[in-house]
């Protein structure tokens, strides 16, 4: 197998390894390739109100051509599947119907062929652990500590905290301590905890979607902890035969998929730079 890029394709900065086929075998085969990628931080800058965030206007636009081009262009959140095609414009790019959002780690899911959502009802507890972190937040009286109520999750966020360290230190172990109560699960963040039901991860998500599209080859981008069980699947589909190529979005506060990625992009701005160089090879090849 091919591991080192062409020196047409150099542009790309793919490392030597396994993503260097891959990236040739979307090229070769868009039809049959997949795009996953993450919302917040890869997608969207990371802002102190989460419900603001909105992708990256180059992100989107690549998105918009991308989306012509390859066979499945996905995005694989935390987020509700709603909030994201909203934040992400996504029902208006010219390519909609060949885009899917999974949602909720993939519990929720929109599809842009039909336009249709599929949310299923909240889990059972939802209330009792969103009473139980409203309860927290309120005694450890931290000013700045929000809670994002997912209807699926709750999210306990301290980026805007007046004391990020002291709010970190009174959080986190008792957030997990909710959630064993509960048996629920955890997903640590960047300056965020999500409090949320077991039995769904972006691995299992894009499992899912590989199987049901076909697809022979793919690329991943992501930034965080959360995106770690989709790393995971797509060196498992390496193995199966399917290449695939890792995107890290680098940031200050998160470096754990770095040594992990085929390609480091600081940010959503450099992730959109990276697709548009995408979106052109793609271009050119097709005319």
């Amino acid at each position: 197998m091919v591991d080192q890029i062409a020196p047409d394709l150099e542009r790309f900065a793919v490392r030597p390894g396994p993503g260097v086929a891959a990236l040739s075998a979307v090229l070769e085969d868009p039809a049959n390739s997949l795009l996953g990628l993450d919302f917040d931080g890869t997608l969207s800058p990371i802002i102190d109100r989460p419900e603001n965030a909105v992708i990256h206007p180059e992100g989107a636009r690549a998105l918009d051509r991308l989306s012509r081009r390859l066979g499945t262009v996905a995005i694989i959140t935390g987020r509700p599947a709603r909030a994201a095609v909203e934040l992400g414009g996504l029902a208006q790019l010219a390519g909609a119907e060949r885009m899917v959002v999974l949602g909720q780690y993939g519990a929720e899911r929109w599809d842009g062929a039909s336009g249709e959502f599929t949310i299923p009802p909240p889990p059972e507890g939802i209330a009792q652990v969103r009473e139980a972190v409203t309860a927290l937040v309120d005694e450890v009286g931290i000013p700045g500590v929000t809670i994002e109520n997912k209807f699926r999750a709750i999210g306990i966020h301290w980026r805007t905290a007046a004391d990020p360290q002291r709010a970190t230190a009174a959080l986190i172990e008792r957030a997990r301590a909710i959630a064993a109560e509960h048996d629920f699960g955890v997903e640590p963040g960047r300056s965020v905890l999500e409090i949320r039901p077991p039995g769904k991860d972006k691995g299992m998500a894009l499992a899912e979607l590989i199987a049901e599209r076909g697809v022979r080859a793919q690329i991943f981008g992501g930034d965080d902890l959360g995106d770690l069980p989709a790393y995971d699947e797509v060196v498992r589909q390496r193995a199966l035969g399917i290449p695939g190529l890792l995107i890290a979005s680098a940031s200050p506060e998160q470096n754990a998929l770095l040594e992990r990625a085929d390609v480091v992009c600081h940010g959503p701005a450099e992730v959109a730079t990276w697709l548009h160089l995408l979106a052109d090879e793609l271009d050119r090849r097709a005319a």
